[in-house]
């Protein structure tokens, strides 16, 4: 049993064993650590690996070795401060990272269970089989059996159907959306996008200087036909970008006769849609209709990355796209993408086993076990301050303060208190969402949710009114 965990990379589950040990302890002292030997019988592997794990640690200098008593957690003499001059996203993501922290600003779904070690014991047994190729001759847009196997999953008739050409992977989902920015040459383009929009592609349209105009979803999660309507009848508008089913941060769906009058809408007007697939395998409601489904596939893209399911040892983002092959081959192949073609052949394999569908069952269960005893616990002791959007899947919470309040004082109060929150204005680039937050459970016992959900009903209490 022990060997076969060290082959799994038994070093990284410690490191993340480590790393949340560290995150209980306080920032301003030094902390003596488990000793090497406690530590290999606590968690049941060799020495070796723990020194494996502590050894990356001191490399990044979170922990100090001193000679004859053991590894120290490094103190750290001050927190940030969210009046130290910075962007409120650069806050965020700063103190996220800072040891001590209770982060409730994430959204990690794979975290509670990822894929890691099939996806290396998949690889090590690909590494016999396959000699190691020249990164020259690694195919630009990704390995013809990853292409194969994503084009396959996303197929689902004859006139609803992919390639594996029409495939595009990259080494994450930023670059391959800077690809898409490029190739469409959206610059000063306009775009309509569903409001609230995920942070890092908010930014990213933002710095590519393309014009972006925010629909927002109504209270039941559909979205303004007529709004949208008029938008399109007056505006010159490039491109709409939807949720395939599971609209995030809110983690609500699109009503289903909602969908599909927007999807005549489009059809109507000739417009190109970009679906944000990132969240669609988390999404409960397994037998509904995915946006894509009743819109014709010449004039549709899509992008997803494998992260937010399998872990971070699957940063890939990829693209479908049934035009400008010979536009998208060429600016992946100039971008030169640094992938692990024995990686790519080892995702491929969870999917053409069936692995990810067994996964998936399982992850979409425990992030709900989750997810349910945190909205419970949150209507319990601030149902008359906040409303909770009932999410459908993912691993965060959507919540609407019932006065208005001023939210960057809560978030600074709870920063304060080593609680990092995610701002709902994060989600906007328009000033939308001011009185939301999204909330993470994961990664908080019993015992921490309840102590910091009782910080957030002092913080919100205590706030001024906008």
């Amino acid at each position: 049993m022990k060997a076969r965990r060290e082959t799994d990379f038994a070093y990284q589950a410690v490191y993340r064993y480590l790393t949340r040990l560290m995150a209980g302890c306080s920032p301003d002292e030094s902390i003596r650590l488990p000793s090497l030997r406690q530590l290999a019988e606590r968690l049941n592997v060799s020495i070796s690996t723990i020194q494996c794990a502590y050894s990356l640690l001191e490399k990044e200098g979170r922990v100090y070795s001193v000679a004859k008593s053991g590894y120290f957690a490094r103190a750290v003499t001050s927190a940030p401060s969210p009046d130290d001059g910075r962007d409120l996203l650069e806050t965020v993501y700063v103190s996220a990272r800072w040891p001590g922290m209770k982060v409730l600003s994430g959204d990690e779904p794979a975290s509670i269970q990822p894929l890691d070690s099939p996806l290396l014991v998949l690889e090590r047994e690909l590494l016999r089989q396959y000699p190691r190729p020249s990164q020259w001759l690694a195919p630009p847009c990704g390995e013809q059996q990853l292409r194969a196997a994503v084009a396959a999953r996303y197929t689902t008739s004859h006139r609803q159907c992919w390639h594996a050409d029409d495939v595009y992977v990259g080494a994450d989902l930023r670059g391959v959306l800077e690809i898409l920015i490029a190739v469409l040459d959206l610059k000063h383009a306009t775009l309509v996008v569903e409001s609230p929009c995920d942070w890092v592609i908010l930014r990213l349209l933002q710095s590519a200087q393309v014009q972006v105009i925010e629909l927002p979803l109504q209270a039941a999660g559909g979205l303004d036909a007529q709004r949208l309507e008029d938008l399109l009848k007056t505006r010159s508008v490039a491109l709409i970008l939807l949720s395939s089913g599971l609209s995030m941060p809110r983690g609500s769906q699109v009503p289903a006769d909602n969908r599909q009058s927007i999807a005549r809408l489009l059809a109507r007007h000739g417009t190109w849609v970009l679906e944000n697939d990132c969240y669609s395998e988390l999404d409960e409601g397994l037998d509904r209709l995915r946006l894509r489904d009743l819109l014709d596939p010449d004039r549709l893209l899509v992008f997803s990355c494998f992260e937010k399911f399998i872990g971070a040892e699957a940063p890939y983002g990829y693209l479908l796209s049934r035009q400008w092959r010979t536009e998208l081959q060429r600016h992946f192949l100039l971008r030169s993408f640094r992938l692990s073609p024995i990686r790519q052949k080892a995702i491929a394999r969870l999917y053409d086993s069936g692995r990810i569908d067994q996964h998936l069952e399982s992850l979409r269960r425990r992030l709900r076990e989750h997810r349910t005893p945190m909205v419970e616990l949150l209507r319990e002791r601030l149902g008359e301050s906040l409303q909770v959007v009932e999410p459908q899947g993912g691993a965060t919470l959507w919540v609407r303060a019932r006065r208005p309040v001023d939210m960057r004082d809560v978030f600074r109060r709870l920063l304060k208190q080593q609680v990092v929150i995610a701002p709902g204005e994060l989600f906007s680039l328009q000033g939308l969402h001011a009185q939301n937050l999204r909330l993470s459970p994961l990664g908080l016992d019993a015992r921490d949710a309840w102590g910091t959900v009782g910080l957030l009903a002092d913080a919100l209490r205590l706030a001024p009114l906008r």
